[in-house]
């Protein structure tokens, strides 16, 4: 769905959890991050110990499509202010497993599909809380999917609905896009490019380097 300035931004990937204003291309505004474990961090954490391999995310969405939400039952993570953080559930989740395979070796195996969905609807629930807070305090109703953990089924899934009931304007990127880094280096260059942002062969890499820099500072580096 095209979208128009200004609008929010939930970036969501293994490195980077993020809630972003975004006024312009190069306007942008923090109004929360993770304070520990990005949420696709704590989707590859809980999937180990699930006893997937790396990255375990999307093994995680397969089998949440298949099980119960609600039938565990993990605390929501909480943080101030727009912030976000999931080490504490991934603590909890821990935890949890190692008191119940005491009791029946056999647990994770029986209870797979429960695990994976309950362990998603709370990653997803911290997520849209947080959202939901982010466009109330703006009063921006426009929002955006970002970041690898954008493909997750379930969380696309919650935008629309609560896009749906709120009135908001939702933007998901296709599923091909949303895990391509090319793609957002390209459209990055293009609309640096289009401002007379230039480099040369000869610059230094900087994966720091601010938006708003111009053509001297690039020269600089």
């Amino acid at each position: 769905v095209p979208v128009s300035f200004p609008f929010l931004c939930l970036t969501v990937s293994g490195g980077h959890t993020q809630l972003i204003r975004v006024n312009s291309h190069e306007n942008m505004i923090i109004l929360g991050e993770t304070e520990d474990d990005a949420a696709g961090e704590a989707f590859d954490k809980c999937a180990r110990m699930l006893g997937f391999p790396y990255p375990g995310g999307p093994f995680i969405d397969r089998h949440a499509g298949k099980g119960n939400p609600k039938a565990f039952n993990f605390p929501v993570p909480k943080a101030p202010g727009l912030n976000f953080s999931f080490s504490g559930l991934k603590t909890s989740v821990l935890y949890f497993l190692k008191a119940r395979t005491t009791e029946n070796p056999d647990f994770i195996k029986d209870n797979l599909n429960d695990l994976c969905a309950s362990v998603q609807h709370t990653i997803i629930k911290a997520l849209m809380q947080r959202l939901e807070l982010a466009v109330k305090e703006q009063g921006i109703k426009t929002v955006v999917l970002a970041g690898g953990v954008s493909a997750n089924s379930g969380l696309r899934n919650a935008l629309l609905e609560t896009a749906a009931k709120k009135g908001w304007k939702a933007g998901i990127p296709p599923m091909e896009y949303c895990t391509d880094n090319a793609a957002m280096i390209g459209i990055s260059a293009y609309l640096a490019a289009r401002e007379g942002k230039y480099g040369s062969l000869s610059d230094a890499v900087s994966a720091r380097l601010p938006w708003s820099a111009s053509a001297e500072e690039l020269s600089e580096l």
